[in-house]
């Protein structure tokens, strides 16, 4: 069995998370998938975790890396519960503006700066697309979930000596 390294893990995962924000705008420009609130806010989670695990990785030192790790966990899961959020709740609605969502995109104001990327340009339930026969937010909600354990993974295991 081949065990990968803390720092590997999260430099790879970083990149997922990057390639991950790159599918979307894809998705968003060439195929006409607008994005709601919630895939915006999960897009920002994104490109914060892409900067923070290959940061972590890159850290010198165990203690430096896994101390970072554990500070990231909380993205993970605040991507995970935007993904579920999206799914079962902002979906269902007619209108999901003025949301949670809404107003950390706005706090940071990444709509107004950048809107090719983080404008919301779709409601919630007009957004609702599947790929697969998955919904999208599903494999968001994966990939947060595999960052999470990698994460976690990171903070809990010493580096090697050779």
């Amino acid at each position: 069995m081949v065990k990968l390294s803390p720092r590997l893990a999260l430099g790879l995962l970083g990149l997922a998370c990057g390639v991950s924000v790159a599918l979307a705008l894809l998705a968003q420009h060439k195929f006409g998938m607008e994005p709601c609130p919630w895939c915006i806010l999960q897009r920002m989670i994104f490109i914060a975790l892409a900067v923070l695990c290959p940061l972590a990785a890159a850290l010198p030192g165990a203690a430096l890396r896994r101390g970072l790790s554990v500070l990231a966990v909380p993205l993970t899961l605040a991507g995970i519960g935007a993904a579920l959020w999206q799914h079962f709740v902002a979906a269902k609605s007619s209108s999901c503006a003025l949301t949670l969502a809404d107003k950390v995109i706005s706090f940071f104001g990444a709509d107004t700066r950048w809107p090719n990327v983080f404008e919301v340009r779709a409601s919630c339930a007009d957004a609702a697309a599947s790929i697969l026969g998955v919904p999208f937010e599903f494999w968001s909600l994966a990939l947060f979930a595999v960052v999470g354990i990698a994460l976690i993974y990171s903070a809990v295991t010493p580096d090697r000596r050779a």
